[in-house]
């Protein structure tokens, strides 16, 4: 059975009928840049917004900080900071801590510091594998960074990626977020997916136009050969005014 074809016109009929309220969708921006850590963003937004921060921005600075040292691989000065904020942190979540140590090794690999990264494991997170067994693979993947050249490619490369780092940086924000009786994830990402999840329903039973690519919010008209057999590729428009 051929699928429904929704034309473009008709399309953007529907979308002009649904009513969004523009506050709605400020705090929604505002709400991703305070939860990412954007403070200079936030405080421009909410100049030319007139959107209020519902928190203290200064707050947001703190984080940043915090997030910067592990993006550039100085975990010991993020751990001070943070048991500077809030020490019950750390000491509240042995797998976020493991999680830093094991970033200490891996910096300490990665700078060719063989020896040392051979007794911070030993003697800091051997320990704590044995206190928590599920550790053991983390701290045994992490130890073989070892075996392999550091340039060349590894099972275990993925390790000194920034990606590890960034990992990082979002679990211990989060945690930090979680301290200071804040979200620790935006809705966008959240409301994004969704929309993905239903555009691939909505794929099942007719073509229309589609966000493919989310990062330019334009509608692309599919192939109305997808539907009804001949037809030829649409042109698309934006899906997203500008503010």
């Amino acid at each position: 059975m051929a699928k429904k074809a929704i034309s473009k016109e008709e399309w953007n009929a529907r979308l002009a009928e649904v009513q969004v309220d523009r506050d709605d969708l400020n705090k929604l921006i505002m709400n991703y840049l305070i939860i990412e850590g954007y403070k200079d963003a936030a405080e421009k937004f909410s100049q030319e917004s007139g959107a209020k921060p519902p928190v203290n921005l200064e707050s947001i600075q703190n984080r940043m900080v915090v997030r910067t040292a592990i993006q550039r691989g100085h975990i010991e000065e993020a751990i001070e900071r943070v048991n500077d904020l809030n020490p019950e942190i750390l000491d509240t979540n042995p797998k976020l801590f493991f999680h830093l140590q094991q970033q200490r090794l891996i910096e300490f690999i990665r700078e060719g510091r063989v020896m040392e990264a051979l007794e911070f494991a030993q003697e800091e997170l051997a320990p704590r594998g044995e206190e928590n067994p599920e550790f053991l693979p983390e701290l045994e993947r992490t130890m073989s960074l070892l075996a392999f050249d550091l340039n060349g490619p590894s099972p275990v490369s993925d390790l000194l990626t920034p990606a590890q780092r960034q990992k990082l940086a979002s679990e211990l924000n989060s945690a930090l977020l979680l301290s200071q009786s804040q979200e620790k994830d935006p809705k966008l990402p959240a409301l994004l997916k969704m929309c993905q999840w239903a555009q691939q329903a909505l794929d099942e039973r007719c073509t229309y136009p589609k966000i493919k690519d989310f990062t330019k919010a334009e509608l692309v008209m599919e192939p109305m050969g997808a539907a009804v057999g001949g037809g030829s590729q649409g042109s698309s428009s934006s899906a997203v005014a500008g503010a």
